[in-house]
């Protein structure tokens, strides 16, 4: 009980709201991912590629608003972003289990990504407003057990739930993103920098912030932002892992598997729970390490991965690709995120989030898309090889770039001290 109590008061109240928040709404969120794409399946008459096409389109709208809509939460504030795309989230819902049209899922489709993109960037900025660079890794790693919360026990209860009434799972989905919004705008503070400022009369528009406002920022990601830019698209194997876990292997396990609807909920609980059993003692094991390392490395714990979700005949080694790809994950989101909120000036901590945001929309949409088309035209072990390969060489060259932004920030650091002391 005082280990709890001193867990509890470790991190300040706002934080905890949020990974209550995330924790409501992940665990409908996860009652549907699994099965939205079979549900799909069978309203449109047992196509591979519509279910997959129609999931695309939800990320691939995210992305766009990430570009070009990236700095908002800069410049309004991040809460009425975030409480206005948890209320867009909440219609989606309703507008899911209304549809009935191929037309109508994707028009959900595309409102859900819209939401889903204006979210996580001023979520993102939010934590890093609050919480100081040294714990950073480690607030985001409890935002991450928060997330898998829904994980452990989301898909067993959206398993009953779905044959059952999938439209209930819909509502109860409305539901928890409308307590959460309502978390939001009356719990938590505004934290942006800029906006502050602005409202103590002190704001002078920087040149940064300018540019954002002007061009959604999408001409300084190809100037001033490249590196941000390069980082960005060397995670998107990662999202394209993400997308085809939960869209490709629930049909490629029925290659090898009776049971497959039954199996992929199952490898989710047991990651969900491995999150929760390890994420903040594996963080905190890893915050003195160097985040290039510590990345480079869940790399290829991702390869791995993808080579037995694309070989595994044995349900002991399908679960045992599943925990390496818990323990890659586990590693590489926090270390991911804190550099990205390291590398961000304070007025473009919003306008980061999202630009990094926009790899894994992009990778989810275009995943399920060229996922169903190679598994159309091959099989899912030829699928999940290449996505081994590309994964390996990306981590490759994510270590090379996040070691030269490290050497360079703290060269800046340790010429920045000498001057102070001279």
């Amino acid at each position: 009980m005082q280990r709890l109590q001193r867990l509890i008061h470790q991190y300040d109240g706002g934080i905890w709201i949020r990974v209550i928040g995330s924790a409501l709404s992940t665990v409908t969120g996860f009652m549907i991912r699994p099965f939205l794409v079979l549900y799909l399946y069978e309203k449109l008459d047992g196509s591979v590629l519509l279910p997959m096409l129609v999931v695309g389109l939800s990320p691939l709208c995210g992305m766009v608003v990430s570009w070009f809509g990236g700095g908002i939460s800069d410049r309004m504030g991040r809460k009425p972003v975030m409480v206005v795309s948890l209320l867009l989230q909440m219609l989606c819902m309703i507008g899911y289990a209304l549809s009935s049209e191929v037309w109508q899922y994707a028009a959900v489709s595309i409102v859900t990504g819209a939401g889903s993109a204006l979210f996580m960037p001023a979520a993102n900025a939010q934590m890093t407003d609050m919480v100081p660079a040294q714990r950073r890794a480690e607030v985001f790693a409890l935002m991450h057990t928060g997330f898998n919360v829904g994980a452990a026990v989301g898909p067993l209860l959206g398993l009953l739930m779905f044959r059952w009434n999938p439209s209930v799972v819909f509502v109860i989905a409305a539901c928890t993103f409308l307590i959460n919004a309502s978390l939001v705008l009356f719990k938590l503070p505004e934290t942006a920098p800029l906006l502050l400022a602005r409202r103590k009369g002190e704001a002078k528009a920087s040149p940064a912030a300018a540019g954002i406002k002007r061009h959604g920022g999408l001409r300084m990601l190809f100037t001033s932002e490249r590196t941000l830019l390069l980082v960005t698209l060397l995670t998107m194997p990662i999202a394209f892992l993400y997308s085809l876990a939960e869209t490709a292997l629930p049909i490629h396990l029925g290659t090898h598997f009776a049971h497959p609807k039954n199996i992929f909920p199952a490898m989710m609980t047991f990651n969900g729970t491995m999150v929760i059993a390890l994420q903040i003692w594996i963080a905190r094991k890893t915050e003195a390490f160097r985040s290039y390392a510590v990345v480079g490395a869940s790399y290829a714990f991702f390869a791995v991965v993808a080579l037995g979700y694309g070989y595994s005949t044995t349900l002991v080694a399908l679960f045992a690709a599943e925990f390496v790809f818990t323990i890659g994950e586990m590693i590489n989101g926090p270390h991911m995120q804190k550099e990205i909120s390291l590398m961000a000036a304070e007025e473009k901590r919003g306008y980061y989030f999202a630009v990094f945001g926009a790899s894994r929309l992009l990778g989810q949409g275009l995943g399920p898309i060229l996922g169903g088309l190679t598994l159309a035209w091959t099989n899912g072990e030829v699928l999940f090889t290449l996505l081994a390969v590309l994964l390996a060489a990306a981590g490759f060259a994510q270590f090379r770039v996040m070691r030269r932004v490290e050497q360079t920030r703290l060269g800046a650091d340790a010429g920045s001290s000498s001057g102070l002391s001279v």
